[in-house]
């Protein structure tokens, strides 16, 4: 993976959330290369594909069409190619079911998306500088949901 930048992957299919995501990473002004996808088949097709390079973060949407955020996350955690990338599962679902599953099916960490641009920059900050090898190494459900 390149190290020059931190490659960023969103996969949302609501385009607000996108833009606003977007938007943040500019406003961070962090070294990062965003792609976004607006559902998980146009996800998966990308990431499957030979010569794309793995972003070492994707943030997941759980509830996109065609392919949803589970599916996806199942198909990445079980495909050796893609089965390390950190997966921080980005979705306005807090229920306790969304969170369990996508902990148990290898998850890294899942966020409730923020109300405000503010927090939603704050976030994404503090998700972009966590040391990934190691939060990893000691994931439990209690570091597992980011809380605001």
């Amino acid at each position: 993976m390149p190290s020059d930048y931190i490659h960023i992957i969103l996969a949302d299919d609501d385009e607000d959330d996108r833009l606003f995501f977007t938007d943040a990473f500019d406003e961070l002004n962090m070294n990062t290369k965003v792609n976004t996808f607006n559902d998980g088949v146009e996800l998966m097709d990308y990431l499957k594909c030979d010569e794309t390079i793995l972003p070492h973060v994707l943030f997941l949407d759980l509830n996109m069409p065609k392919k949803n955020g589970i599916e996806c996350l199942n198909e990445i955690k079980t495909h050796s190619k893609m089965s390390e990338i950190a997966i921080a599962i980005y979705s306005t679902s807090a229920s306790e079911e969304d969170i369990e599953e996508t902990f148990v099916l290898g998850a890294n960490i899942y966020i409730k998306k923020p109300s405000s641009f503010k927090q939603l920059k704050k976030v994404l900050s503090e998700v972009v500088s966590i040391n990934w090898q190691y939060h990893t190494n000691g994931l439990n459900k209690d570091n597992f949901l980011m809380r605001l």
